[in-house]
């Protein structure tokens, strides 16, 4: 069903019919990236946390190299970040583990996009299902997620980014 709501959802922008399905799960990041035949930094992640307001969760979605810097996100939401389980993530996106995508949400959650996103032309985030994506630009998943904001949350990407240019 999830994945139907994303179509359905990605339809208003003629997209729905851009989604990409496996036959091959694309749950984790190494996994997208090994179906979708790109580097794992290009797959957009979006992790869910609790929000400050009881029983609302935030969504970030960042570059699949990144990990969540505690420091970082304290200063940027003002409290500690502890995610979902995968019962909440459902409940609170309407998408389970491995499928979770900031599209065709079944709660109106808010989303942020970390910057470690902007490195790349194009991203590929989950469609709903834990086999399948699509390709988007920033501007698009900016549009298509109703983000919020740009933050700077996350850690473990900047010195990928160094090697890159070094080269």
């Amino acid at each position: 069903m999830s994945l139907e709501n994303v179509q359905a959802y990605l339809k208003k922008w003629n997209r729905d019919q851009d989604i990409m399905e496996f036959q091959t799960s694309s749950a984790t990041v190494e996994l997208a990236a090994d179906a979708i035949g790109v580097i794992p930094a290009r797959i957009a992640k979006t992790i869910s946390f609790r929000g400050e307001e009881a029983g609302k969760a935030i969504l970030v979605v960042a570059a699949g190299d990144t990990k969540v810097d505690n420091k970082k996100f304290r200063q940027q939401f003002g409290f500690k970040p502890r995610m979902l389980t995968p019962d909440e993530v459902l409940e609170q996106t309407g998408h389970a583990i491995g499928g979770v995508c900031p599209f065709g949400l079944v709660n109106n959650l808010d989303v942020y996009l970390d910057v470690s996103l902007k490195r790349f032309t194009t991203v590929f985030p989950a469609c709903g299902s834990s086999n399948s994506a699509i390709e988007v630009t920033n501007e698009e998943l900016w549009q298509y997620a109703k983000a919020k904001d740009w933050i700077d949350v996350c850690k473990g990407w900047e010195d990928e980014e160094e090697k890159t240019v070094a080269m």
